[in-house]
Parts: structure tokens; C-alpha cells; sequence
């Protein structure tokens, strides 16, 4: 049983209680678009929702946003090759000399009513995916097959999904049939004048003379994506950047802590990312 517990705590990061009202402000996020608008409406309708962007994008920061704007509890799994469907909805435990069960991250959320975000669904196993079918259409169900039981979702219950696009291979990639079961928002880098203002927020006490170049290195430095570089330079990243400089690391180091090192092992690649740093803070 410990093991199992061990293994959910693992799977299930983080439970964000419902807002108060009249409370400080939620958390940041900067909209690029209309993607609240889209995520009100969904809502509305109880309709679920796939956020499709790269890593480090502002995906999970966004919904953590909603869940406060809208005032239900969210109820975030970080979905991994190993996740199964009885990690999602529960299974039968030992107790003592008792049989007991134990509800998984999911089917709490369909009961309380909170919002349930599968970080990275494409990572999950096939049976995890097809799990939720039922709760992505109009019967709004969740089975649990080992009580044979059909768990209706409360109606405040709403299913969110995220994955890369980037990372979807044959053998990896959402089936059509699920994907259509959504309402899709494309998320992407931010403009310059939006990210500028992120890092602004994020890191208030690193002075607008570094910002500026931070941000212009980490666009500049997006455009060996695909020529060498498997993943961009994110907004994370520059968050991370940011605050390494404003802890007094230079910027050189800080940029090459950040943005260089965790995306490449490849001397030349690094040496190509660095260039592009100096020359943004010569």
C-alpha cells in the first residue's frame, strides 16, 4: 500500500484549494490571445479543453490562472509512460486484513467538482487515454470497472488535457478520435513586447538595461530550432535567466546556466548559443 500511495503522490502534483474571494491576485498570466475568452466558454458549457503548445510556453501557468479566475479547485497529473488507468481512477488496496478502495486523482476530481489537467497526455499509456473517453462527450461519466460502477461527474467537473506537438512521433502522438473530443488552444512564445513584460512581472528587480537583451538572446537563439537544437529556448528559461541575474550572477553565466546548457550537449551548438549571448550583452 505505501508503495502504491508513494507512486500517486508522484503522479498527482499538486491540489490548488479553492480561491477565496477578495484575496490577492492570482496567478500571473499574460494573455496572448483570446484563449481566455475560449477557456470561459468551454467552461460554460462544460465542454474539455487540449492546450497545445511547446514546453516552458506558459500551458500549465495559464491554467492555474483559469482555475483561480474561475474560482474551482484544480487537480494537476503529470502523466509519464508508466501512468495507468488505475493510477488515474483507483484501485483495491490491502488494509490490515481488509480490501479497501482507493480513488485516484481523477475520479476525486469528478466528484468534487474540480478541474483535472493531464500535463503531457501523449506520455500516458494507450488504456489511460481511452479512461477518459467517456467524460469527453455527453454522458459525462467516469467507469470504474473494477466496482463496476459509472461515476457521474459533478457538473462543475471539467477535463483539461496538454501536450507538445513537437514531440509526436507514430508511435506517440493523440489518436484523431481523442483529439476531437476537444476544444483545442494553441498556445506559442509570446511576442517580444508581451515576454519583456512577463520577465518584467516574474523578476520585477532585474533592471530594464538586462531585460531588454535577455529577451532579444532568447528570441534570437529560437531560430536554431530545428537547425541542431531539438527544443527552443522558452519563456521559462528566460524567467530562469532572469532570476539567476538578478541574484548577481552575470549574464553570460546566467544565460549559459539557463538557456545553454540544459538544451544541448553538442560543443558546437553550445559555442553557436553563447555568440548569440555575447552579442546581445557586448
Amino acid at each position: 500500500m505505501k508503495g502504491f500511495l508513494n507512486r500517486l503522490r508522484g503522479v498527482e502534483r499538486d491540489i490548488i484549494q479553492m480561491p477565496v474571494e477578495d484575496t490577492a491576485a492570482g496567478p500571473y498570466y499574460e494573455a496572448q490571445g483570446n484563449e481566455i475568452e475560449i477557456f470561459e466558454a468551454a467552461y460554460k458549457k462544460r465542454l474539455p479543453v487540449m492546450l497545445k503548445g511547446p514546453t516552458g510556453c506558459g500551458k500549465t501557468r495559464f491554467l492555474e490562472a483559469m482555475a483561480w479566475r474561475l474560482q474551482r479547485p484544480l487537480v494537476t497529473v503529470s502523466c509519464h509512460e508508466d501512468l495507468t488507468s488505475s493510477d488515474l481512477v483507483g484501485r483495491f488496496l490491502l488494509e490490515g486484513e481488509q480490501t479497501v478502495w482507493q480513488d485516484g486523482p481523477l475520479t476525486r476530481a469528478v466528484k468534487a467538482g474540480a478541474i483535472c489537467y493531464l500535463d503531457e497526455i501523449v506520455e500516458a499509456r494507450t488504456d489511460s487515454t481511452v479512461i477518459i473517453h467517456p467524460l469527453t462527450d455527453h454522458r459525462r461519466q467516469l467507469p470504474l470497472e473494477k466496482k463496476g460502477q459509472e461515476i457521474e461527474a459533478h457538473e462543475d467537473f471539467m477535463l483539461v488535457i496538454s501536450y507538445n506537438p513537437g514531440y509526436q512521433t507514430v508511435l506517440k502522438d493523440l489518436k484523431p478520435s481523442t483529439k476531437q473530443r476537444f476544444i483545442g488552444i494553441d498556445f506559442n512564445y509570446p511576442n517580444e513586447d508581451i515576454e519583456r513584460k512577463i520577465l518584467r512581472n516574474e523578476v520585477p528587480e532585474l533592471a530594464e538595461a538586462q531585460l531588454a537583451p535577455l529577451v532579444a538572446a532568447g528570441r534570437r537563439a529560437r531560430t536554431l530550432k530545428d537547425h541542431g537544437l531539438d527544443e527552443a529556448t522558452s519563456t521559462r528559461a528566460l524567467v530562469y535567466a532572469a532570476n539567476m541575474m538578478a541574484a548577481g550572477i552575470t549574464p553570460l553565466e546566467a544565460c549559459k546556466a539557463a538557456l545553454v546548457s540544459p538544451v544541448t550537449d553538442d560543443p558546437e551548438l553550445a559555442e553557436a548559443l553563447l555568440e548569440i549571448i555575447r552579442a546581445h550583452f557586448s
